[in-house]
């Protein structure tokens, strides 16, 4: 008598064979693809891509090519959820990267700690987020506490910044480096004269800078990406607020020079990376990523490269694509980029790294002061 095997059952036994012997390592990317931060979600993919298309020409990772599933988050936590949850239960990825603000990536790591999956940000810069005692995440990006800590004395000493007026985009990371700096520069002797907040996607901040030109600040610390940041930088000239200037985010890549026009002349800007860093492994990124796209890259752009470079290499030292194995052996991965040596704490924080203090002179990010990134 011929035996059948019920559809559902049949549909079971070959879902398993097919994880097991799956032709391609699936990882996923969470970005915000749309709404104000999307050019620099999009730097990011471009960058992720990039690292993943050199690897798959090399051979792949344990012999198989890599898989990248990608994900609008449109940095708000309730869709970045939404993401993470399709990305491990629907693609059954092994690790993910992202997302971008730091409460979509707060949001995803409950996620990924919940089906014990490995995230990996590359961006989120908010201090406590390796603080929380979730052993699934882990951070390729600089602190905003980190990035304080390194400038803080050259701006006070060197650009005589004693009189700061603070602006920033009313999220986690805003507040968070507003914080920051804020305390490193009064430790230093400096003085806040007023701390403002704008919304993601803002486009009239005229009342907003006619209260910092009457404040008479020596310097204005702004807390924005390259949309938001632009508008903001091109407004400060029309009110005629002429003071110096200086930001973290995206302030050192083409795309904000080119949105903010003569604006940009003369900030300066604190940044992981700048394309006119000096190395060898820099050189060959600029290269490929200008081959690849016909633009500079900038800080999301490496940011990207960087985190799916390391998550290969994690999968490759683990010799599997089993989401723990992956956890355990990316802890202890050293990995050498276009910004320097990455390696991880015991709180799964990358250290090492260069973080540069950038002005902008013609367009071009000249580098005023470079720092590695410490471990504390």
């Amino acid at each position: 008598m011929r035996k059948t095997v019920p559809i559902m059952l049949l549909g079971i036994l070959l879902s398993g064979t097919n994880a097991i012997y799956a032709e391609t390592i699936k990882v996923g990317l969470i970005q915000p693809l749309s709404g104000s931060v999307a050019y620099n979600g999009v730097a990011d993919v471009n960058g992720s891509k990039l690292a993943v298309k050199e690897r798959n020409a090399r051979g792949g990772v344990l012999g198989k090519q890599l898989e990248l599933i990608i994900e609008d988050g449109e940095c708000q936590p309730s869709k970045t959820v939404n993401a993470a949850e399709k990305l491990i239960q629907k693609d059954r990825v092994s690790i993910i990267s992202g997302a971008f603000c730091s409460s979509a990536t707060i949001a995803a790591m409950s996620v990924a700690q919940k089906y014990k999956v490995p995230l990996l940000s590359g961006v989120s810069s908010k201090s406590d987020l390796t603080e929380r005692n979730n052993d699934w995440f882990f951070r390729t990006a600089e602190t905003d506490g980190l990035l304080a800590h390194a400038f803080a004395e050259i701006l006070v000493d060197q650009l005589k910044l004693k009189k700061i007026a603070y602006i920033g985009v009313n999220d986690d990371w805003g507040r968070g480096g507003m914080d920051e700096f804020s305390t490193q520069i009064e430790a230093m002797g400096g003085e806040t004269v007023l701390k403002l907040y704008f919304d993601h996607g803002a486009t009239d901040f005229y009342t907003m800078l006619t209260r910092v030109k009457a404040a008479k600040p020596d310097g204005v610390f702004v807390a924005a990406e390259t949309q938001d940041g632009s508008i903001l930088v091109k407004q400060m000239k029309e009110v005629g607020l002429q003071t110096q200037v200086f930001g973290v985010g995206s302030w050192a890549t083409a795309d904000f020079v080119e949105l903010t026009g003569d604006a940009s002349e003369g900030i300066h800007a604190a940044v992981p990376y700048a394309h006119t860093i000096d190395r060898p492994e820099n050189l060959a990124f600029v290269q490929a990523y200008q081959q690849e796209y016909g633009e500079l890259p900038g800080k999301y752009s490496v940011a990207g490269y960087n985190a799916l470079s390391i998550i290969m290499d994690g999968i490759e030292q683990a010799g599997s694509s089993d989401p723990d194995q992956i956890r355990q052996a990316l802890a202890d991965v050293k990995y050498q980029g276009p910004n320097g040596l990455f390696e991880f704490n015991d709180k799964r924080q990358a250290f090492g790294f260069d973080a540069v203090l950038v002005q902008l002179r013609n367009g071009q990010p000249e580098i005023v002061a470079q720092a590695a990134v410490t471990a504390d």
